[in-house]
């Protein structure tokens, strides 16, 4: 089953950009015209003109540039129309789709009561012209597509054979085919399959398939993602840290147990809260390694601690940042930010990290989340010509990415420079932190 939007160009410039597709419209790519309304058909644009020629034709004409990115992204909603009816749906092309046509005609009773069903859906949840094709195979269903035609099973060799052989899509082979007297899909079929493939190459013998009904390709249905997200609204909202902390740990849980399911892993963590007066509140927590349920539940309820502790401290007192709650907390959510394979995680080349490391990390991200992201930072060596220059802080647990590629002391015929000291340069009330053999060791404050 082949879902095709006529124009598809046109009126994606009508959706995004706001051109009328009703009036003359032509979408030009490198100085000829790929896509035109009917209005502009009515006045002799055809694909392939020439833009000086397209102009002459109709001077009334509103030329639109080429925009793959815009049409994709006017295409989504239709996606989801169609997915909407019927699952398992295969992108062919921005303003195109195909999907099995099996289910959709068992639940509908019959094919031609599922096109139907798809095209008055996609009408009425996008306000967009659609046509469905079915037939044996994405190529013969596109065609059928064009003309909303049905063709019944095993006949799709018979209904592409009187189809001229620019139906293939190939503009040098159908010229090729066309002067060798070869003019339709079914004289072309006809031809033996070694000769075509000792004339033509691999791509004339692929063609050649196409044109003989054998398209037996199978459908590359995309799988929406799934929403991993978990969120829990409180009756009443959360003031004080212990209930917060229980919270926490139940809505960690949860979400390790998503993730468990679709055998991924967390390593980044976005926490977003609703206090009761509407305020919003986000902050992104970083690790290295994979989060377990403990983790989350650690990261939430210091998280949730720091929020309900700066609520409680006067503005511009020492500690209180400026996106301080100013009621309770009533809903929470979790947002697995980075996940990926849950593969375990690779040990150090001389064993386990050790439980040192791990009580410095968990210290430090405790500390964040109570004076915020800033308030623990760590060095990160990169190219520059002053020591100054060659140090970069971040944040603790963000990624230690040097702002500038390339080590001037590892370039030949160089002088190497002296090694910063990267703590005397850190900000009032931050603390800087250095990984160091076997931990992680935290400097001066």
């Amino acid at each position: 089953m082949f879902v095709w939007c006529p124009d598809w160009p046109v009126i994606a410039a009508e959706i995004v950009d706001g051109t009328p597709a009703s009036t003359p419209v032509a979408v030009l790519h490198a100085g000829r015209v790929v896509a035109c309304s009917e209005a502009a058909r009515a006045d002799g644009i055809r694909r392939g003109l020439r833009r000086r020629e397209a102009q002459s034709r109709c001077p009334g004409l509103t030329v639109v540039d080429h925009d793959p990115g815009r049409d994709a992204r006017a295409f989504e909603p239709v996606l989801a129309a169609v997915e909407e009816v019927a699952v398992g749906v295969e992108v062919i092309r921005p303003g195109a789709c195909a999907l099995a046509a099996r289910g959709p005609a068992r639940y509908f009773g019959g094919e031609e009561p599922a096109a139907e069903r798809i095209v008055e859906h996609v009408a009425q949840a996008c306000a967009v012209e659609s046509q469905v094709g079915i037939a044996d195979g994405v190529f013969g269903a596109g065609l059928a597509a064009r003309t909303g035609q049905v063709v019944p099973p095993g006949d799709t060799p018979r209904f592409l054979a009187g189809l001229p052989v620019e139906a293939l899509g190939r503009p040098p082979l159908a010229d090729l085919l066309r002067r060798l007297g070869v003019r339709t899909l079914g004289d072309f079929a006809a031809l033996p399959a070694a000769d075509v493939l000792a004339r033509f190459g691999f791509d004339g013998i692929l063609a050649h398939r196409l044109a003989a009904g054998r398209d037996h390709r199978p459908l590359a249905a995309r799988r929406p993602p799934p929403d991993l997200a978990v969120t829990e609204t409180y009756d009443e909202p959360l003031e004080r840290v212990d209930v917060a902390a229980f919270a926490a740990r139940s809505l960690a849980e949860r979400l390790h147990d998503t993730l468990a399911g679709h055998g991924l892993a967390c390593t980044r963590l976005v926490v977003e809260a609703v206090t009761a007066h509407g305020q919003e509140l986000h902050r992104v927590w970083r690790h290295d390694g994979l989060l377990t349920a403990a983790a989350i539940s650690d990261r939430v309820r210091w998280q949730l601690e720091g929020w309900l502790t700066a609520a409680g401290r006067r503005p511009g007192a020492a500690g209180a940042t400026a996106s301080r709650p100013t009621a309770g907390i009533l809903r929470l959510r979790l947002v697995p930010d980075g996940v990926l394979a849950h593969v375990g995680l690779q040990p150090g080349l001389w064993g386990e990290t050790g439980a040192g490391r791990d009580r410095a990390h968990r210290a430090l991200s405790r500390v964040q989340g109570i004076l915020g992201p800033e308030s623990v930072v760590t060095p990160v060596p990169g190219g520059g010509r002053s020591p100054h220059d060659q140090v970069r802080l971040v944040p603790w647990g963000d990624e230690r990415v040097p702002a500038r590629p390339g080590n001037p002391a590892a370039a030949p015929g160089l002088p190497a420079l002296p090694a910063a000291t990267p703590a005397e340069d850190g900000p009032a009330g931050s603390v800087s932190a250095a990984p160091a053999a076997g931990g992680v060791s935290a400097g001066s404050a």
